[in-house]
């Protein structure tokens, strides 16, 4: 397996993906995971005033710095909502995949939705119509739509797609030849069943990973070894169901985000670590992927 990371790893110092690919190449990645949501928040890139530009100078550093771009995630929204957003959310997400085909990604992470007091069943439909209204555009570039398993829901009156059994389930029933999965290591360490067994019940259709972790009760998106994953689990797991795909990390909160961190408007000196222990954490974070894939002889380079 190829190690990778988000360029969301670095969106809390740059709103430029050129900037953050090339932090990211400097601490060892030569694989990249294009965060869409990055463009979508701040009205740039491919949602900036000329997409197309963009999308040249990504190819253009791609070329320069002998890397590529191996997947991507969409934007974060509410796919099912019934509300005049709507269309709009779906637009963008049809970008993202066009963007995908120019850039040469095969896989876009799209999360489904949720809505409270709906039924499984009203939950599958729903989001079942808003994958097909991406299926004419992903035929059209070949880009496969991935969802992706969902960290635990603690609300009892609401339901959404967050283990293995249901996730399999979702797959048949949408049903389409460039529909798959996007397993995440964090949101699934939040579950029971062991996430070798939950990895051989999705089988073929895991085609990207989000590897990120956590002390088991909360979605942290810390780095492997930080919180309580079980890494044999989960490498026995993708080697077992013969996963060819990449490593990919989302572990963007490695150094936690300024949201999570208690207040003190006072003074705010030490609310951001500085740049240059922010590429230390990067650098040790590929030291961290490499190492887990070297013990199971499966790192490519």
């Amino acid at each position: 397996m190829k190690l990778a990371t988000t360029t969301g790893d670095f969106q809390a110092y740059t709103f430029d993906q050129k900037d953050a690919v090339r932090k990211i190449h400097e601490a060892g990645f030569r694989y990249i995971d294009y965060s869409f949501g990055m463009d979508y928040r701040n009205a740039s890139g491919i949602f900036g005033k000329n997409p197309q530009a963009h999308l040249d100078e990504m190819k253009r550093l791609a070329q320069e710095l002998g890397i590529s771009y191996v997947q991507a995630h969409a934007p974060m929204g509410d796919p099912i909502a019934k509300n005049p957003s709507h269309r709009d959310f779906v637009d963008a997400t049809n970008r993202c995949i066009a963007a995908c085909g120019a850039l040469g990604i095969q896989n876009l992470v799209v999360h489904s939705g949720y809505e409270k007091g709906i039924s499984v069943e009203e939950n599958f439909a729903r989001n079942k119509e808003f994958y097909e209204e991406l299926f004419p555009t992903a035929e059209k570039y070949g880009v496969n739509i991935l969802t992706e398993n969902f960290n635990k829901m603690w609300d009892p009156q609401t339901y959404w797609i967050d283990n293995a059994e249901d996730m399999r389930a979702f797959l048949d029933y949408v049903n389409h030849p460039l529909f798959h999965c996007c397993w995440d290591t964090g949101h699934a360490n939040l579950q029971e069943m062991p996430q070798h067994e939950e990895i051989k019940r999705i089988g073929k259709d895991v085609y990207a990973l989000h590897v990120q972790d956590n002390p088991g009760n909360g979605d942290y998106h810390m780095a492997p070894f930080f919180g309580s994953s079980n890494l044999d689990s989960i490498l026995n797991g993708l080697l077992e169901i013969g996963y060819h795909g990449y490593f990919t990390f989302e572990a963007d909160a490695m150094l936690c985000p300024v949201y999570r961190k208690r207040p003190y408007e006072k003074d705010k000196r030490l609310l951001l670590p500085p740049m240059e222990i922010k590429e230390k954490a990067e650098r040790l974070l590929y030291d961290i992927g490499k190492h887990i894939l070297t013990a199971y002889q499966c790192f490519e380079d």
